[in-house]
């Protein structure tokens, strides 16, 4: 007899047989970071007296908070740039934790306290926090920071969680300075209780998402692994990565038509540090953002990003190209990269394409030269992938 019965949210009846309005709610705390890394997509100086002086402040986060939870939201994400940056971050922490949420912590450890760990301790997050790791030696580290000192911090703070038995996780950022350190890095990950599986890697990097520097976006580009290193990172561990995609194959490969919002954007929300609603956080274009300033969490759930994600591609070449091309789930496409590429929603996104075709090269799903956007018998190729027995 199974004395634990598993309900999804809605089914619980705190709910009375309504399903919650958002289940997770992202706020990024602040854009400042104490790292300056070569590839980031967001960061300002931490001392950037402007931005912070144009955060919002601790009652206008709270109130995003219980607005959120009068929602049904379980879960927040706290990130930045550098959330601990925050003074009143573990005001923040507890409010959230009291408002019943769990809490999933994105950050770089360096700003990790014991007193900070042992509230971690005493008042667990819910949620694993995430640590992503920017090499495995001072010089590595470093060289992608651009801070002296930084790796010491990090690997203080993330000794001080795990001596607290904390529980954490940790991923990387493939870049030119730790790419030679994957095994060393895996090997270590390995060592941390919760980490049941490998690290998560990013490599194909984001432009910035304010669009802020045209300078910053060409080092950023730089910095991108070519698609067919990429693809072969990916297949390291070729059984698995083929076992993984044929499951999500079957799920997620299909053309999504004009439709610019195929993706999960706008189901949930994020709230950027100035107090601004999106549908997701890399996804900054004015047209898309609501101000909370002037209106409620509620409303841009249900209605501002509901009709939102009715919008349509008008773009011919979208509509030539994306609109039919059954790569979908493997093509990192959406509005938000076209907006930081291009500062348009529906253009695509050269990159992206490729990427994702040498996947689908490798996985037989298309032929050299061919162009996924003109295969017309794409359902007989994934149902036959997905049949497929051994690798």
């Amino acid at each position: 007899m199974s004395y634990v019965k598993k309900l999804r949210p809605h089914e619980h009846n705190i709910w009375h047989g309504k399903r919650p309005l958002l289940g997770r709610i992202d706020i990024e705390l602040t854009e400042r970071c104490n790292n300056n890394c070569i590839h980031c997509c967001i960061n300002l100086p931490e001392d950037a007296a402007d931005a912070q002086s144009r955060e919002v402040g601790s009652d206008s986060v709270k109130d995003v908070l219980t607005q959120a939870a009068d929602l049904g939201c379980l879960t927040v994400r706290f990130t930045g740039g550098e959330p601990l940056l925050r003074e009143d971050f573990e005001e923040l922490y507890l409010f959230a934790r009291r408002q019943g949420m769990k809490v999933l912590l994105f950050t770089n450890a360096r700003l990790v306290t014991p007193q900070l760990a042992d509230l971690f301790a005493r008042v667990p997050p819910g949620e694993l926090v995430e640590v992503t790791v920017y090499g495995m030696k001072p010089e590595s580290y470093e060289a992608v920071s651009r801070v002296p000192g930084s790796y010491a911090e990090f690997r203080r703070g993330v000794n001080l969680l795990l001596d607290r038995r904390v529980g954490l996780v940790v991923k990387g950022a493939l870049l030119p300075p730790n790419r030679g350190e994957m095994d060393e890095f895996e090997a270590w990950a390995a060592t941390i209780p919760a980490m049941d599986h490998p690290p998560g890697y990013s490599m194909f990097f984001d432009l910035r998402g304010r669009c802020d520097s045209e300078v910053k976006n060409r080092q950023i580009a730089g910095l991108r692994l070519s698609p067919e290193v990429g693809t072969a990172i990916l297949t390291r561990h070729r059984e698995a990565y083929f076992k993984d995609m044929r499951q999500f194959c079957s799920k997620f490969m299909r053309p999504s038509g004009d439709r610019l919002f195929a993706c999960g954007a706008g189901h949930g929300t994020c709230v950027d540090a100035y107090g601004r609603a999106q549908m997701c956080m890399m996804l900054r274009h004015p047209d898309t953002t609501y101000d909370l300033k002037t209106g409620s969490l509620r409303d841009a759930v249900t209605s501002f990003f509901p009709r939102l994600r009715e919008m349509r591609a008008t773009n011919p070449d979208y509509l030539a190209r994306c609109a039919r091309c059954f790569l979908k789930g493997l093509c990192e496409q959406c509005p938000a990269k076209s907006w930081t590429e291009h500062g348009t929603l529906d253009t695509p996104v050269e990159y992206l394409c490729e990427v994702a075709h040498a996947q689908a090269r490798y996985l037989g799903l298309v032929e050299p030269n061919e162009q996924a956007w003109t295969v017309t018998e794409w359902r007989a190729r994934i149902e036959r992938f997905c049949s497929s027995v051994g690798t």
